[in-house]
């Protein structure tokens, strides 16, 4: 019971991190996995492969990149809030080592996608009121910032994966009352 908390705490903090970028900590379990650090659940082999670690440390240079252009960055966010539900329900399924698929889906879907798509919708909304109010030019401070949480919390996850994860609920809960708030007002 306890590998099976720990796990999903590991699958949530990554899913959470996912929110902000969406690879870096798909990178970041690829190489805590191929390094020994994690195990992944069967059928997710995968993710720990050399191959998984060209293509995803090429697409998180691409993404950080990507998020210092004004205009791109924007544009990226509409496509990396799918992306990062896809990530976050992979991360999260991928460390979850039940005998019931339906359950380890249903809690990737639910716990990773969700925790992932929300905290990313939260921060694309973010950024789109930086570029109304600044014109574009606080994007790169919010970038910055969202990188460093990505990477410093995905590095976390490895040692502290309760904690990062609680961190990602209370951040998830937060960013979901923001956005259901925000689409009250527009009713």
């Amino acid at each position: 019971m306890t590998e099976l908390i720990i796990n999903l705490a590991v699958g949530i903090a990554l899913s959470a991190c996912s929110g902000f970028r969406v690879f870096i900590p798909m990178l970041v379990a690829n190489l805590a996995t191929r390094f020994h650090v994690l195990d992944l659940s069967n059928g997710f082999e995968w993710l720990s492969s050399p191959t998984a670690t060209y293509i995803l440390g090429a697409a998180t240079v691409a993404e950080i990149m990507a998020y210092y252009i004004p205009v791109v960055d924007n544009l990226l966010d509409t496509i990396t809030t799918p992306a990062s539900f896809v990530a976050g329900t992979i991360l999260t399924t991928s460390f979850l080592k039940v005998d019931s698929p339906e359950l380890q889906w249903t809690l990737g879907i639910l716990a990773g996608g969700g925790v992932a798509g929300t905290i990313q919708a939260g921060t694309g909304l973010l950024r789109l009121a930086s570029s109304k109010f600044t014109g574009g030019f606080g994007n790169s401070f919010f970038a910055t910032f969202e990188n460093s949480i990505a990477i410093i919390f995905s590095l976390l996850t490895l040692w502290l994966p309760i904690f990062v994860a609680v961190l990602g609920g209370l951040l998830f809960v937060f960013l979901l009352k923001k956005v259901l708030k925000k689409f009250q007002k527009k009713e």
